[in-house]
């Protein structure tokens, strides 16, 4: 059997519960795909969006609902090294990648050398909307999977001062028509990782050109890798830690939070505070 059609074998049976199940649940409870989609990709070259892609196909191919998709690689400006290591992966996992060029890490590295993240994230997504405009789709999709929302979400609390999550999905601010979806979004990273050891595959860990060095380590140059951290610690005192903070998100009381706001509009608690009182 080729290495890809084991591959594609051990989603569907080995890590059918860990990964499989949860992705459809993940595409069914929050309706990321309808009837006629057609989805952009965007595997960056790790293993989150090469997975992403592999289950993609394994939905398309065995699902009831039709759509289309294409599979997109944006270079930022990745070395030879790491863009040969993207190439090669593609291959070895059938997946039929679409490279365009950008120019992301020169303009990043001439505007913003000491803080580039922020910026490189910005024009990445700009840079990826767009191409899904040219290609006519009306879907973009990440590899964004369960801990990253977790982790988006303490990071917003502790660094942001509010009270926000990363979303299933979201329709663009700037590409009408365009909506982003994240269908690794109840897989767990541990599920992946195991993936990837199980089937001996090498991924791009980090290819950014400002942090080459980048690992899952807490350094202390990363407030996600400190929230890893203190999730990871956490979970040793909780094991049911990263469900709790996932599941705080779905069961907001309202009736317990001093403010809310939506589209920039805060409402302070003490605006229905008496009403009741005052109504009798």
């Amino acid at each position: 059997m080729e290495k890809y059609k084991e591959i594609e074998r051990s989603i569907i049976k080995k890590y059918r519960k860990e990964i499989w199940s949860k992705f459809v649940k993940a595409v069914a409870d929050y309706e990321l795909i309808q009837e006629n989609d057609k989805i952009m990709i965007c595997i960056s070259g790790g293993k989150d969006s090469f997975l992403l892609a592999k289950c993609i196909e394994e939905l398309q191919k065995h699902g009831k609902v039709k759509f289309e998709v294409r599979y997109v690689v944006m270079d930022p400006g990745y070395n030879d090294y790491n863009r040969d290591l993207i190439i090669n992966n593609a291959k070895i996992l059938n997946v039929p990648i679409e490279i365009f060029k950008s120019d992301i890490f020169d303009v990043v590295d001439k505007l913003d050398s000491k803080s580039p993240c922020y910026l490189c994230a910005r024009m990445r997504r700009g840079y990826l909307y767009s191409k899904a405009k040219e290609l006519g789709c009306n879907k973009i999709a990440l590899g964004h999977h369960f801990d990253d929302v977790i982790e988006t979400t303490l990071l917003s609390m502790f660094y942001g001062s509010e009270i926000k999550t990363m979303m299933p999905k979201l329709h663009s601010d700037n590409f009408k028509g365009i909506e982003l979806i994240r269908p690794m979004y109840l897989v767990k990273e541990e599920s992946i990782i195991s993936w990837k050891n199980s089937n001996e595959l090498t991924f791009i860990n980090c290819a950014c050109r400002f942090t080459e060095n980048c690992s899952l380590i807490n350094d202390g140059t990363s407030k996600r890798k400190e929230i890893k951290e203190l999730i990871k610690n956490l979970r040793k005192i909780n094991k049911d830690i990263d469900y709790n903070i996932f599941k705080s998100m779905d069961n907001v009381n309202l009736n317990c939070v001093l403010g809310t706001k939506k589209d920039g509009n805060y409402r302070s608690f003490l605006e229905e505070y008496d009403k009741d009182i005052y109504d009798d």
